[in-house]
């Protein structure tokens, strides 16, 4: 059987869980999805197990939270005015909103409490902290040219 190598787009089937095994992602909704090996489009561990499956097989990568969504960090969670927000802006916990960084980059930060004058907003990945699990199926390969 082959086995896929850099430059390789493969389809895939995963899950993502967080350590203590909760299901927080799949492709179940979304359907499988398409990466090229190589071109960082996925996290480094999984591209390795990935160029030693065949198609069908399935494995399981644990991934330290260092080596995944980075630790938490408290500084990413801001008050925001709410006379800074657009006058028909409705804030509920959970929603997401776009900012700019001071380096220009787009944030998505995600609405953790709503008050009378102001937001609290969390600029972390849902995910940072936590060490999680990537539950993959190989479906395809396909060689590169």
């Amino acid at each position: 059987m082959t086995t896929p190598n850099n430059g390789d787009t493969v389809t895939i089937d995963y899950a993502i869980k967080r350590g203590d095994g909760q299901e927080v992602g799949s492709t179940a909704d979304a359907g499988p999805q398409q990466i090229t090996l190589g071109g960082g489009q996925i996290f480094p561990q999984i591209e390795q197990a990935l160029t030693g499956m065949e198609v069908g097989d399935e494995t399981s990568v644990d991934i330290p939270c260092e080596n995944a969504f980075g630790p938490r960090r408290e500084e990413l969670v801001v008050e925001i005015p709410r006379s800074n927000l657009p006058p028909e802006a409705a804030p509920q916990p959970g929603m997401q909103l776009q900012a700019q960084g001071q380096d220009g980059q787009p944030i998505t930060l995600f609405v953790v409490e709503v008050g009378d004058e102001a937001i609290k907003a969390d600029g972390n990945h849902p995910l940072a902290g936590e060490d999680v699990t990537f539950d993959l199926t190989l479906r395809d390969i396909k060689q590169a040219a």
